[in-house]
């Protein structure tokens, strides 16, 4: 029996000898002939989806994240397949919580914040320092930009601030804002509309809702500015990237006013966003 043969005997459940299927093998391979592989490859294995952790407030000031980011996450989990938790934090901001923090964050691949003023227990606060400073991404949405700068009164005993946060990682500080009346004009930064970012984003030029924010001047000379806002009286950037000191990814936008959820352009330069940050 050829080895040809043997092998379409194995193919069609007849058993064979194995030593005769190796004596077969041997002098066909010794004759210089070309052997077609009759082994399988196991298909390469299929990468977890990436992990991202979401954490909103439900805070009369924190313009509904807790209401806009939920539809949004699953979305994501949807057109991109990634796998998205999102935390509500509870408690007064002066002694601010979000259940589950420590072992979603340990596990997380992107941290996306959205809350504002909170002070939260050492051992919550270690665990974002901690995950920044191994140099994993993040990105800041609106009121990221005073996330741990408590105001008005002080953080409650056992519970720590941090208004390092803002100009350590997303490179500005926090000047106030415009009126909500003069709303937002977004226009591309000129020469960013290659970024991988605006990929899409159309239309380039809208109008959102919410007011303007004020960042400037930028602390981080090397922030690359996506897009412009103006209410009419001043113009700031309101999307931007850079790197932390430790090698990560950032992107915040000072857009996320509710009614831009339901924006394509602010939708696509989002998730944009959080590809990038990713290095996707």
């Amino acid at each position: 029996m050829g080895f040809g043969l043997a092998f379409q005997n194995i193919i069609k459940g007849q058993w064979v000898r194995p030593s005769l299927l190796v004596l077969h093998a041997m002098l066909i391979l010794t004759s210089g002939a070309v052997l077609w592989p009759f082994f399988s490859i196991a298909p390469p294995e299929q990468s977890d989806p990436p992990r991202l952790l979401f954490l909103v407030a439900e805070d009369p000031n924190n313009y509904e994240a807790h209401r806009m980011i939920p539809p949004f996450a699953r979305r994501l989990e949807k057109s991109e397949g990634w796998s998205t938790t999102v935390i509500q934090g509870r408690g007064d901001l002066n002694a601010f919580e979000f259940p589950g923090l420590e072992a979603a964050l340990a596990k997380a691949d992107l941290l996306v914040i959205f809350f504002r003023r909170a002070a939260l227990r050492p051992a919550q606060m270690n665990a974002i320092k901690n995950y920044l400073a191994e140099g994993k991404p993040l990105v800041g949405i609106r009121t990221a930009n005073h996330a741990f700068s408590v105001h008005h009164q002080a953080a409650a005993q056992g519970f720590v601030d941090w208004w390092d946060f803002v100009p350590d990682y997303l490179g500005h500080k926090n000047a106030g804002y415009g009126k909500l009346e003069d709303g937002t004009a977004v226009t591309p930064e000129p020469g960013a509309e290659a970024h991988p970012i605006l990929k899409g984003v159309k239309p380039l030029v809208w109008q959102s809702k919410g007011s303007l924010y004020r960042v400037l001047p930028l602390l981080d000379e090397k922030a690359v500015v996506l897009l412009q806002g103006s209410d009419g009286k001043d113009k700031q950037p309101v999307a931007w990237t850079r790197s932390s000191r430790h090698g990560g990814r950032i992107f915040y936008t000072s857009l996320g006013y509710p009614d831009d959820f339901s924006q394509p352009p602010f939708q696509t330069l989002l998730r944009n966003g959080l590809s990038w940050a990713m290095g996707k």
